[in-house]
């Protein structure tokens, strides 16, 4: 890992009109990502991990701030420095079940970025997309090239899109939730497999999850968001040992420990649940 960062993101904010007022889905978010590094987003459903995940491969464009993955302002791209953009920024979506067309062989959802960055021929096509398959442990890749999704595993699944968005050598992925479809075992070996892929090929990831223990076992960082804010954000080990914020504390207690006869002193927290619409401006979480 470098210091020089893959990826910058400063004062991100996206705000949602609807009828009641405003939503702030994600205000003032801001972290570095290093080569090979991973961060992870952790938080209940609805606090904008995904949005932030979204805003940062430019499927939603933010109200403000600035992201930059080797561009000066990601933010504000359009056409053709768009599609230069996705390069170097992919998103592995959480469902494998839906995020692929049902219609497609295994070789066409895989080799579709190489056609539209217009790179390489048919037959280097087909050598990539081989290759990327075999790194992604779909072995042999000849055997899984033309089949279609629904003659695959959830687990083999999730390595297809692993593979799509790896097969264009991105510097940054998102990762949304990669393995919460998937059971205990095919779970393990995707961890293990983005793990490897990072370490051989210095990517950097965004690890969305909402399970703290899939954040350690993944990410450097961890960030813990509540309602569209970044609440606190540390080195695992140091975020798990030593919380500072009461809502990451109450995170932690909810991790289920394995032995019956273990009592945790319940948190401290006080007051109800703010607001999702028009919050108001101070700590989300008081």
């Amino acid at each position: 890992m470098t210091s020089m960062p893959v990826l910058q993101v400063s004062d991100l904010s996206l705000t949602y009109q609807i009828r009641q007022g405003e939503v702030k889905a994600v205000q003032g978010v801001g972290f570095e990502l290093a080569r090979g590094e991973s961060l992870g987003v952790v938080g209940e459903s609805g606090c904008g991990k995904t949005t932030i995940g979204k805003l940062l491969v430019k499927l939603l464009d933010p109200d403000e701030g600035r992201i930059r993955v080797r561009f000066p302002d990601t933010a504000s791209l359009k056409g053709t420095e768009m599609r230069e953009f996705r390069r170097h920024a992919q998103m592995i979506f959480q469902d494998p079940y839906e995020s692929m067309n049902p219609r497609r062989t295994i070789y066409d959802i895989v080799s579709e970025p190489l056609a539209v960055q217009k790179i390489g021929s048919v037959m280097d096509r087909v050598e990539r997309v081989s290759e990327t398959l075999t790194s992604v442990g779909l072995t042999p890749a000849a055997d899984f090239l033309f089949r279609h999704p629904h003659e695959l595993s959830g687990g083999q699944r999730q390595r297809v899109a692993i593979a799509r968005a790896l097969v264009i050598r991105p510097r940054f992925v998102v990762a949304d939730e990669p393995t919460s479809m998937l059971d205990v075992s095919s779970r393990t070996g995707i961890m293990l497999l983005m793990q490897q892929l990072a370490r051989d090929l210095g990517i950097a990831y965004l690890y969305v999850t909402h399970d703290l223990a899939v954040a350690r076992y993944m990410c450097d960082r961890i960030a813990v968001m509540y309602l569209g804010k970044v609440v606190e954000l540390a080195e695992t080990e140091e975020l798990l040992r030593n919380p500072l914020h009461p809502y990451t504390k109450a995170l932690l207690s909810a991790v289920p420990v394995p032995d019956p006869g273990h009592r945790r002193e319940p948190p401290n927290i006080r007051g109800d649940l703010t607001l999702t619409v028009n919050p108001p401006d101070r700590c989300r979480f008081l």
